[in-house]
């Protein structure tokens, strides 16, 4: 069931739609007006054009009909460049990126340290200082993958509220200890947190916990290793890491939850694919990174 929408203000913008096959170049001309190439140039070199919903800078991209064309009236950020951070996905209302391990989502007060949150703050009010940024949901340092964040604090508050409904698809790829046996499988149990270790436990029977289901299948598998693809029902605090281990085989690196081998230097787990209903289009958008070469390389 998709969440009952508020009404979140747009931005100031033109949008249009392509009719035939056509360079943008040509189709920014010959539709805003008398506009120069050079003013045109300018709209693309300060990312003000967004085709389909992603910023472009390409005078001679390719449309096709049915394409839609945004020209927003502010600038959009400049590019971003970062080792820890890389952004697959940008509109009006939404940054996703692809974050490695290592980089915390967000602080955690103890100290001025990069995050991911940090970075793009950065690079938002680089383009104007009025710019915010904010956290849609997070992951754990060393995990990498897909995160989203929010450009409004409206936006935020929508995902946030509706988060178990708007996410339709949560799929990461673990690289855990030993070979798994059972080709697939669905793990259902329910986890609490101690709050003086901080550590998740798992337990069979509902305790009060919150349920979390796990469904997982093997990928790959070695005598000592098995990269599993798992797909979530559930999102909870350290959900994979609790199951993998609960299961007899942890995530390789993750010390905190029985892992004793660490044959690729991080934490074997990667938020792989997100596709959630966009909130102010209400479309579903889905979003994809590789697995990680390190994961693949035991099995070569």
């Amino acid at each position: 069931m998709r969440p009952t929408q508020k009404k979140i203000p747009q931005r100031n913008s033109t949008r249009l739609k392509a009719t035939e096959t056509c360079e943008l170049m040509n189709f920014l001309l010959a539709k805003m007006g008398g506009m120069s190439r050079n003013a045109a140039k300018a709209l693309l070199a300060h990312r003000q054009v967004m085709v389909n919903d992603e910023i472009t800078t390409q005078y001679n991209k390719e449309l096709i009909a049915g394409d839609t064309v945004v020209i927003n009236s502010t600038r959009g950020n400049v590019e971003l460049n970062h080792p820890k951070l890389k952004i697959i996905f940008e509109d009006q209302y939404l940054i996703v990126v692809e974050k490695k391990e290592g980089l915390l989502t967000v602080s955690t007060g103890k100290g001025d340290e990069t995050t991911a949150f940090s970075i793009l703050k950065f690079y938002v009010k680089n383009c104007s200082p009025q710019n915010r940024i904010f956290v849609v949901h997070r992951i754990d340092r060393e995990t990498s993958g897909i995160i989203v964040f929010a450009k409004t604090r409206e936006i935020q508050l929508a995902m946030q509220e509706h988060w178990h409904e708007v996410v339709t698809r949560r799929v990461y790829v673990t690289l855990v200890e030993g070979k798994v046996e059972k080709e697939k499988d669905t793990i259902i149990t329910w986890l609490s947190e101690n709050e003086k270790s901080l550590k998740i436990h798992s337990s069979q029977t509902d305790n009060g916990g919150q349920q979390a289901i796990t469904h997982y299948r093997v990928v790959k598998s070695n005598d000592k290793l098995s990269l599993l693809e798992v797909e979530l029902d559930t999102g909870r605090k350290n959900q994979i890491r609790v199951h993998m281990q609960g299961l007899g085989h942890p995530i390789v690196g993750d010390k905190k939850y029985g892992s004793t081998t660490s044959p690729i230097g991080r934490m074997g787990l990667h938020a792989r694919i997100l596709a959630f209903i966009h909130p102010m289009t209400l479309e579903e958008v889905k979003f994809e990174t590789p697995v990680p070469r390190s994961f693949l390389n035991p099995f070569h």
